[in-house]
């Protein structure tokens, strides 16, 4: 057990810190925007570009691994959604944002560091290039349009869609992925210095990115929501990596045993960071929030438990 805590333990010691100093006010919680900014603008796309220009093609584009992740994901998207909304009789924007919190895992402030301490910097860089690409392009707009069809004007949902698309065409995450996969299919060589200074941001990714997690955490509430978090939970945290491994199993098989561990831990991560800020819109927040906290702290022992499963039970980890 004390191998599996050599992963997950300075994961959640970095969280742990952060939500610690900020809680005892050496930063504020405002400034775990300004980290976040920095992590999200400068540090991550300079590790996905690094991650992808010094790689082939071959190796960065894996149909399967996309296919796996999008029928993995959309099998949980379609069954709790439709829970949510048929069964439980929830609202379209309701049912959106708790599906969203069960389907969109924190693939870079926390996926990331997990999968480079598990399997290595280089699959690691990789799958969360894939990762973001299914997750920016898919899962999240499919989920922004359902929530916006709560409102009844003629076209919103398209319009939401749409903005969303043009979003992307300004994510530093899309914009470093497409110029590391063109550095690769051209088969340029980046000058030493240039590399040099791209590689000091990428490493300054993991740790900040947790500490931005701790931090952001400080100050959540949970009044009158525990039931509905705790579906929220178990669906991010136990069906997530269940449907991935239904779809590993009998649908679409990885021969690339690194790869394969890496959609199901990356289907086992807590829900992305971005959950309360996408939730607000409709007036959510509070519900995102609170399920980032408990889902958060709550992945500590379930990821260390798969862990222990995948390298001593299952034996996909050596």
């Amino acid at each position: 057990m004390l191998d599996i805590l050599a992963i997950t333990g300075p994961i959640y010691l970095c969280i742990a810190l952060g939500f610690s100093v900020t809680r005892w006010g050496l930063f504020a919680k405002a400034d775990m925007r300004v980290f976040g900014k920095f992590v999200i603008n400068i540090a991550l796309p300079a590790l996905l570009f690094n991650a992808l220009s010094q790689r082939s093609v071959g190796e960065i584009f894996n149909g399967r691994y996309l296919l796996a992740y999008v029928l993995g994901s959309g099998l949980l998207l379609a069954a709790a959604f439709l829970w949510s909304r048929v069964v439980a009789k929830r609202s379209m924007s309701l049912s959106s944002v708790m599906t969203m919190g069960m389907t969109c895992p924190n693939s870079g402030y926390v996926g990331y560091p997990i999968l480079m301490l598990t399997l290595g910097a280089s699959t690691a860089g990789v799958s969360l290039a894939l990762n973001m690409v299914v997750e920016n392009l898919l899962i999240i707009p499919v989920l922004l349009a359902l929530a916006d069809m709560d409102r009844h004007e003629t076209g919103q949902w398209q319009r939401a869609v749409l903005q969303t698309f043009k979003g992307l065409l300004r994510n530093p995450l899309i914009i470093a992925i497409l110029a590391g996969m063109l550095v690769s299919v051209l088969g340029l060589h980046i000058p030493s210095p240039l590399s040099r200074t791209v590689t000091l941001f990428a490493q300054a990714s993991s740790a900040l990115s947790l500490f931005v997690i701790g931090g952001s955490l400080v100050g959540q509430q949970m009044q009158g929501l525990r039931r509905t978090v705790a579906q929220i939970g178990l669906g991010k945290l136990v069906l997530h990596p269940l449907c991935m491994l239904l779809v590993l199993t009998w649908l679409v098989p990885l021969d690339d045993p690194q790869l394969r561990v890496a959609l199901l831990l990356t289907c086992a991560m807590p829900t992305m960071g971005i959950y309360a800020i996408l939730a607000q819109r409709h007036g959510h927040e509070g519900l995102a929030s609170a399920a980032l906290l408990v889902i958060t702290l709550s992945s500590f022992f379930t990821l260390s438990a798969l862990l222990w499963l995948l390298r001593h039970a299952a034996g996909w980890l050596a």
